[in-house]
This record gives structure tokens, sequence and C-alpha cells, in this order.
């Protein structure tokens, strides 16, 4: 058990192992409590999240009985998405950094000055353009922050990107950005793992990125430890913090974001529905493995904070390679 502190909201909802398989609970300061279909007035998770009711949660954590110690149980991640949306390149001054240092492809060519002038340039242009760039990842991938993570031995680039993910209520259809977050039900934390020197194979020429290979192994979506209601969360200034080993290596907040979460939110849903349990990732901010030369390596302990939100602990572990 690696989360022993409960979120900064009144209540929370979340997920946790038992005997009998992984159960929806009430998350209420260090205590925590299963919900079953009568607690939670509906047959699931995902269902209860489509008419959330939290004045039916707020009674609920009003009570004496049921809670457990928060430290005592092991959590999987909060929600049980059947779409993951991503919005990639969503802080100014990551995608800056990024191109300025040569780090993205075709600018490694260029002057500092030159890159940088050049990088700024495209934001302003992606910011006026008014659309979020949105990309797909498997709900496969999306496990619980007290899961190893296991860097898989085909590279050593494995990569941090740690992002608000706003957690879909009622189904959203093409919907406007005026009524956007009427669609959002919650919060979470997830860590968006990368792996760099497969974003741009060699063996593909200038097709384009492979978001598939270099994002979707096995546990690349830690996300949790909490859902916190969206009555509780305001997306627009959150503090957002990720350490590698107690080092500080992003430190930034949600004011950044060039698109926010209606935004991403309305143009994720021009295409394909948005349902009940979702998750809609909003991008992550300077400061990854990339930028700073240092990449996951075995025994590397993550420790993911976005305020309000909770902390998320991710432990790396080495791939076994058998013969």
């Amino acid at each position: 058990m690696t989360t022993t502190s409960g979120p900064g909201a009144p209540f929370a909802l979340a997920r946790f192992r038992t005997e009998a398989g992984v159960v929806p609970a009430l998350v209420v300061g260090d205590r925590i409590r299963a919900l079953d279909a009568a607690a939670l007035g509906a047959p699931d998770l995902n269902a209860f999240l489509a008419a959330a009711d939290w004045d039916r949660l707020a009674r609920l954590a009003a009570e004496d009985e049921r809670w457990m110690p928060l430290a005592d149980v092991e959590l999987a991640a909060p929600v049980e998405p059947r779409q993951v949306l991503q919005a990639g390149a969503n802080y100014r001054a990551h995608v800056v950094q990024l191109i300025a240092a040569g780090l993205v492809r075709g600018d490694a060519a260029l002057e500092p000055d030159a890159a940088r002038a050049r990088a700024e340039n495209i934001m302003d242009v992606r910011a006026a353009s008014g659309r979020p760039f949105v990309f797909i990842g498997l709900p496969q991938c999306v496990v619980g922050p007290d899961e190893p993570l296991v860097l898989p031995s085909y590279s050593d680039t494995h990569d941090w990107e740690l992002e608000l993910a706003a957690v879909i209520g009622r189904e959203a259809f093409r919907v406007d950005r005026a009524h956007a977050l009427e669609h959002v039900a919650g919060f979470t934390i997830s860590n968006d793992i990368t792996t760099r020197d497969l974003v741009f194979p060699s063996d593909v020429g200038d097709i384009g990125a492979d978001w598939f290979r270099a994002k979707n192994a096995p546990g690349f979506l830690p996300t949790g430890p909490f859902l916190v209601p969206a009555p509780f969360v305001d997306p627009a200034d959150l503090p957002i913090r990720l350490a590698l080993n107690g080092d500080v290596m992003q430190d930034a907040t949600t004011a950044d974001l060039m698109f926010d979460v209606a935004a991403i939110v309305s143009t994720a849903s021009q295409t394909v529905p948005l349902l009940p349990g979702d998750l809609v990732l909003t991008g992550s901010p300077a400061g990854n493995g990339q930028h700073w030369g240092r990449f996951l390596r075995d025994g590397d302990v993550m420790t993911g904070t976005i305020a309000g939100l909770g902390t998320q602990v991710v432990r790396c572990v080495a791939e076994e390679v058998h013969p």
C-alpha cells in the first residue's frame, strides 16, 4: 500500500481490491468503505457516474459505520473507462522547451534561438486556431498507482508525463464548450508513460508518430488514487508536480494549459460519444525525462500530486527477460 492520505475534498470515490474482486468505494479523509449497488443506487460505478448523485454520497460520508483505514487496502484505478482520449502538446512551455532543445522531429538542425522562435510561433498559431490535438489510448493500460510499473526491456527511454484527467459522467456527443463541463463527473491523476524512441521510429520514415507502440504497453497509464467529484474541483488552476526519487521534475499549474478541460472534452466529443467513466487526459507540463536526459530505471519511484486530488506513488521495476 503506497497511498496513505485521502483527497483534499470532503469525499471522493475510489476502487480497491478484495478477495471477491475490485469494488467501488467512498473515501473520507483516511477512511474508506465499500459501496455496493444498493449504496450507489446504481448497478455499477459507470452507471452511477452517468447520473451522479453526490448528495447520496454525502449522506453516506456522514455515517459512522462500515469504515476501514485507507492504509489497509490496496487501491486499483478509481475508474473503468471504455475509452481514453488524450490531449497532446497542450502546455506551451513544455512544447517550446522540447522544440528549442531539438527534441522534436525536424528541429535538430536549427540554432537554439531560431528553434525557440519557431516553437513559440507554432504554439501561438495553435492557440489561435482553437482546436486541441486529441488522440486515443487503450483503456487496458489504466492501472492503479499501487501496481508496479514494469519497464519493457525493448527500450531504455520510458518517460513520465503527469496529467490532470477528467472523468466523463453523462454521455457527451457533439457538445459545445459552453456545456462540456456539464458532462464531467470528476477528476483524477494519470501518468501517461511514453517510450520516447518509439514515438518517431526510424523504420517508418516521415509517416508520423507511432502513439500506439510508444504509449500503450501494459500499465502505461497509472491512474488515481481517487476520483474527486467535479463540484469540489476548479480545474482552471491546479498545481501539478511530479518528483522522481524525491527530486522535483515537473512543477506547473493547469492555468498554463493552452486548451482547457471544456475545450478538450468538446473537441473529442465531436468525433465520438464520450461515455460514463471515460478518461480525458489534458496533457503534461514541462519537465519530463526527455528534457532532463534522464529516463525511468529499475527502482525509481515517481510521486505525482495534483492539488486536491491526492498523491500517487508509482514504483518502477525492470521487466524480467527470459531466454
